[in-house]
């Protein structure tokens, strides 16, 4: 507990010290900044003066370019001056951010580590193995549940090939026994014509016999 105290302590205090360090820096760039606009106004003054004496007054002229050269090697030490501090500023805000980006990736391998404690490549292939197991079972919990219902009786595939097997047979013998049977039919039908011819033709001379007798009667 102590120790992860002191990393947080440890953590604000740098923060707070990168924060400072900045601020710091930055507000010295800012008096650099107003101090090298106060030289190169002087400097402008001198070249004004320089310019105005040239002619007139030389001892002025070269006093003013004196000053003037003066300022700028002064002005040329505040550009170095903030040249380093900037330098500075930029070196500690990329170690800051480079600090953050390590302790951020710290936080997400902690979180991994405690995320995996209690995994392995077993206990992950054991918890597949279950939910394929429990996947199978509600697969056949559906089929079961959508088959209708066979009032307890489960079918039995090999009685009903063989019960259409005896069906076929049954068709078979049927067409069988209607193909003998048809020329027989066909064959009564023409001998029916020539004992309706016979009777008849019986039948005429039966008559053509009594008539004759009768004629005979007359004629005695």
């Amino acid at each position: 507990m102590s120790g992860w105290l002191s990393w947080v302590s440890g953590k604000r205090e740098n923060k707070t010290a990168a924060r400072d360090a900045i601020i710091g820096l930055r507000e010295q760039l800012h008096l650099i900044t107003k101090k090298e606009e106060h030289l190169q106004a002087k400097i402008d003054d001198e070249l004004r003066k320089a310019k105005e004496n040239v002619t007139t007054n030389k001892r002025a002229a070269q006093a003013a370019l004196r000053q003037k050269k003066m300022y700028e090697t002064e002005l040329d030490r505040l550009a170095g001056s903030r040249m380093t501090l900037e330098t500075q500023v930029n070196a500690i805000e990329n170690a800051n951010m480079n600090l953050e980006t390590m302790r951020a990736m710290q936080r997400g391998s902690a979180a991994l580590k405690s995320i995996h404690a209690n995994m392995d490549i077993d206990k992950v292939d054991n918890t597949m193995d279950s939910i394929r197991e429990q996947m199978a079972l509600t697969n056949e919990i559906s089929e079961a549940i959508s088959n209708p219902l066979g009032m307890g009786n489960e079918l039995d595939e090999d009685e009903l090939r063989e019960e259409l097997q005896e069906l076929e047979q049954d068709e078979l013998h049927n067409r069988l026994v209607g193909a003998e049977a048809a020329p027989a039919h066909h064959i009564s039908t023409p001998t029916a014509v020539p004992t309706t011819t016979a009777t008849s033709q019986t039948t005429a001379d039966d008559e053509d016999a009594e008539l004759r007798a009768l004629q005979a009667e007359l004629a005695m």
